[in-house]
């Protein structure tokens, strides 16, 4: 399978992106070949396209499967698993954000939880209350995730596309309630 050059360009550029998203830079490869490609893939025709080892390949997609990005979809007459992507694109997205919270907002949540509800050190102390910053930080990006996570593709690119708005209604707001 030959990749056309833009395409390849971007796979190329998405394994690198993917090694900062939490997956090698192979899987990251994998995912943009598997993305961009309107038919399913099997394990073959992605080692042939990527140059890489078929056992890569078979290990890059269960890293992906384990991640829910990718699924299998039977072709009739042939016994090989063939990948498609889990979703749309902005499902996909969500699917990382969860996943990164997953293995890593959750632990670090965790980790905090139990350092304050275990600490000799009460309140006055500068880590104690750094800690606690922290830990209420991450438990209002939870909230909003967790709110976020709940909106249609629709309303969520509206929300995006409002950006620095909300910012001069929330400093309008502010205005308005100090004038009282």
């Amino acid at each position: 399978m030959n990749i056309p050059p833009d395409i390849e360009s971007f796979v190329v550029h998405f394994g690198e992106m993917g090694s900062r998203w939490g997956f090698n830079r192979t899987v990251g490869q994998m995912f943009a070949l598997i993305v961009l490609t309107e038919e399913a893939l099997n394990a073959d025709q992605i080692a042939d396209a990527l140059g890489i080892s078929r056992g890569n390949v078979s290990m890059g997609l269960k890293e992906l499967q384990s991640w829910r990005l990718v699924r299998t979809q039977p072709q009739p007459g042939d016994r090989k698993d063939y990948f498609r992507p889990n979703g749309t694109v902005w499902e996909l997205a969500m699917q990382v954000l969860s996943e990164r919270r997953k293995r890593e907002v959750d632990p670090t949540l965790s980790v905090l939880r139990s350092e304050l509800m275990n600490s000799q050190d009460e309140q006055n102390s500068y880590s104690h209350q750094k800690m606690r910053e922290i830990h209420d930080l991450l438990e209002l990006f939870i909230g909003w995730f967790d709110d976020i996570h709940k909106m249609s593709p629709e309303n969520l690119k509206t929300l995006l596309k409002l950006g620095s708005g909300v910012g001069k209604v929330l400093d309008m707001k502010d205005r308005l309630l100090t004038k009282n």
